[in-house]
């Protein structure tokens, strides 16, 4: 199974749970309704990479830039840069037709992270920047976020569960779009505005 990196120890995901819709003004930019309750759509195992890979014979991909936390005990112990990477046409021929988003969302390399590094459960001065060739894509966090990480958390489990070391994507804020080969992504993670974790990656 595909692991990721915690303070340099390689650790195994068991899944990955996304909240979807959980930044107002991104809900605005894809015209779409705000929820009445939260959205969850769930990534395996085998969608998690460190790179981003576009997806073969697919005519464009669109990234999702996303605060992800390691979950232990049911609590927060560990935050990365996330990329929630997903087909944006069949996701909304899928979602036309009233079907479920696997397809879109959960296909390999889907899931893409930088390495986690430590952090407690008040998440509160947490937020990120994206930076594609070096211009400022997307930035915003906690703060923005209609549901917060521990309410998140707490829903989730009211009809399942965490596994140890499972990861939470905690929503998008505005500013998603296409992207390219060879093209240079830059995330940041800043804890009151001071970068804490940042990672290079370029698109293969």
């Amino acid at each position: 199974m595909t692991s990721v990196c915690l303070n340099n120890d390689k650790v195994v995901v068991s899944k990955v749970v996304c909240i979807g819709r959980n930044y107002s003004e991104h809900i605005k930019e894809l015209q779409n309704e705000v929820p009445s309750e939260m959205v969850f759509f769930i990534k395996p195992n085998s969608s998690i990479s460190s790179s981003i890979v576009f997806p073969k014979d697919q005519p464009s991909c669109h990234y999702e830039a996303e605060l992800s936390f390691l979950i232990k005990d049911n609590k927060i112990h560990a935050v990365a840069f996330g990329l929630d990477m997903t087909l944006r046409e069949k996701q909304s021929e899928l979602k036309k037709k009233g079907l479920p988003w696997e397809r879109a969302k959960s296909f390999k390399n889907a899931a893409v992270f930088s390495d986690f590094i430590s952090c407690d459960e008040d998440v509160k001065d947490l937020s990120l920047e994206l930076y594609i060739n070096g211009e400022l894509k997307q930035e915003g966090g906690y703060d923005l976020m209609i549901n917060k990480p521990n309410d998140i958390i707490k829903e989730f489990n009211s009809f399942n569960s965490f596994d140890q070391n499972d990861i939470l994507m905690s929503g998008t804020p505005k500013g998603v779009g296409m992207f390219n080969i060879k093209d240079v992504f830059l995330g940041k993670i800043l804890l009151n505005g001071k970068t804490i974790l940042e990672k290079e990656f370029i698109v293969s």
